[in-house]
């Protein structure tokens, strides 16, 4: 939970500091102990706006945050340090998030929908650097397939009102799994039903220091062999699971070898928890019986010591 007396606390203090900073920055030239002054309070603005890229709901632009602003139009005349300085000033509050961006609903004896369609959102005040135009890019590309995932549904579904017999539901929802200083990761769960039902997920994790949508092998060192720990990992974790509940089935030793797994694929779904660890998943079937559902399995770091960036 935020603290915002201490919040409060916290910014007093840098904006009481700033406040004298910017009365001395106001003056023809800077000394070399100003300067100093000015890149320690840079640093201390940087790393309160990378705690606040931590959470999700927070207050994102603070007075102090204003007083550094307003530093900028005093700077660039008093000495190229000073200008240089400048660019390096973190920009405060810049966050990433996804928001419901339409419903669809519909509900009859025979027919259910319930399709919440997400957008990721990019903060307007961001810095519009080359990793922040990056960004912005992949969120629209992103935006774009959860739009023409959800159309698709949406389009088949309303088809499927004609008929007269049989049962349909159709359930899209969207879930934040992590939001960090380097990475935000959205899962878009789908499920659609008409007599049996089928589950599957879409993961979308980006890279927040290069604005690039990651695939699973960006994270790892290049030329390194991944998939096989990865794999011999997962096959660990699905007989312990087997040995601790007779209800639980993998297909591990099955007499039809193809249904067998075996190693991972490069593009297998996967995404990046709060811990910072890889978790690998799967949808309904494709390494399980129907009834298991979607499942996952995460990596300990310690599996992938020495290849992981």
């Amino acid at each position: 939970m935020i603290n915002f007396s201490e919040r409060k606390d916290q910014n007093d203090r840098l904006e009481s500091g700033l406040r004298v900073l910017k009365a001395e920055y106001q003056k023809p030239e800077m000394s070399g102990e100003q300067f100093e002054k000015l890149l320690a309070k840079i640093e201390e603005a940087k790393s309160d706006g990378k705690k606040e890229r931590r959470r999700t709901r927070t207050v994102r632009y603070t007075a102090a945050a204003a007083i550094i602003f307003g530093l900028f139009i005093v700077l660039p005349n008093t000495s190229a340090a000073a200008a240089d300085a400048m660019e390096r000033i973190p920009v405060i509050g810049r966050l990433i998030e996804a928001v419901t961006f339409r419903n669809y609903e519909y509900e009859s004896d025979r027919n259910m929908a319930d399709i919440k369609v997400p957008k990721i959102t990019v903060d307007e005040h961001a810095n519009a650097g080359t990793s922040q135009k990056k960004l912005k890019r992949t969120v629209e590309e992103i935006n774009a397939q959860i739009r023409s995932i959800t159309d698709e549904l949406v389009e088949e579904f309303e088809k499927n009102l004609s008929y007269e017999e049989g049962y349909q539901d159709v359930v899209v929802d969207s879930e934040t799994l992590a939001t960090t200083e380097d990475y935000f990761t959205l899962k878009l769960s789908c499920y659609q039903g008409a007599g049996s039902g089928y589950a599957w997920n879409y993961y979308y994790t980006i890279d927040l220091n290069t604005g690039e949508r990651l695939s699973l092998k960006d994270i790892f060192k290049d030329g390194a062999d991944y998939r096989t720990p990865i794999s011999e990992n997962i096959k660990e974790q699905m007989k312990a699971q087997m040995q601790a509940d007779e209800n639980v089935t993998y297909w591990l030793d099955q007499e039809v070898e193809e249904w067998n797994f075996k190693t991972i694929s490069d593009d297998v779904s996967f995404y990046l928890n709060e811990k910072g660890n890889v978790v690998i998943a799967f949808n309904e079937g494709d390494v399980a019986p129907m009834y298991m559902g979607t499942v996952s399995f995460e990596i300990p770091a310690d599996v992938l010591d020495g290849i992981r960036k």
